[in-house]
């Protein structure tokens, strides 16, 4: 069983076709809500911090927690919640065709999807700092092929970790942008390249395999091509799947 949280966020993004993020939360939402054991829907405060802090009143205590997007940002509190319940023990797989890892003061359009990782890590807008900060450490980068010059540098400089070499006992959350894959069009920022569906599936497989999986995030769906939702239709019940059977392993 699971828990599905539904966060129609796009304030957050400065994609001109952002507040199409509402709609694609509600369709990737009812496409994964079968089998869960509750699906909860957020509606969005007057600021990202107010969206934050009704996201984190209504996180589950324990099990599987799915947050639909919505933008990237809606993956702050669940993330920051898993930091202070497992500490190190947590691991980050952030699968997403950019890195997040703007701050304020470094990115070029100041929308804060492009700074959720680096707010995790501890270094962002004030009021949506984690109170736990991750380590680079902790966070696995796979599909990410467009940095920003200061991103770029961040990870250059700093020790992110590798799927292969995560601790036997890492508990993990997996953070899924739609502009990961290659060819999908229903996305605010598209990126050329990028993983098949089936590269993603067989990831995600092989992580749930070896590890207990404690959240799943998937965000930035603005729904326009009929090809993507038969494709989602598809892939995200197989993806959602393969972590909540984590727990049963």
């Amino acid at each position: 069983m699971f828990t599905v949280i539904e966060v129609p966020q796009w304030q957050g993004s400065s994609a001109p076709s952002a507040p199409k993020l509402a709609e694609g939360a509600a369709r990737l939402a009812s496409l994964i809500s079968d089998g869960a054991a509750s699906r909860v829907r957020v509606t969005p405060g007057e600021s990202l911090a107010e969206t934050a802090s009704r996201v984190r009143a209504v996180l589950p205590p324990d099990g599987l927690t799915v947050t639909i997007g919505g933008d990237c940002g809606v993956e702050l509190e669940p993330i920051a919640a898993a930091a202070r319940r497992f500490g190190e023990r947590l691991a980050v797989v952030w699968f997403d065709a950019h890195g997040d890892l703007n701050t304020p003061e470094s990115s070029p359009s100041g929308a804060f999807h492009g700074m959720v990782l680096r707010t995790l890590l501890g270094e962002g807008p004030a009021e949506l700092l984690p109170p736990v900060p991750l380590r680079p450490s902790q966070i696995v980068l796979s599909g990410v092929r467009a940095l920003d010059p200061a991103e770029r540098d961040y990870v250059q400089n700093h020790p992110f970790g590798d799927a292969e070499t995560l601790p036997e006992d890492a508990l993990l959350y997996l953070h899924l942008d739609l502009d990961v894959l290659d060819g999908f069009s229903s996305i605010g920022c598209p990126e050329p390249g990028g993983l098949t569906p089936n590269n993603l599936l067989s990831q995600v497989k092989a992580l749930s395999t070896r590890h207990h999986v404690i959240g799943l995030g998937i965000t930035e769906y603005t729904p326009s091509d009929p090809a993507d939702e038969t494709l989602l239709t598809d892939l995200a019940p197989k993806i959602v799947r393969l972590c909540a059977t984590s727990h049963t392993r």
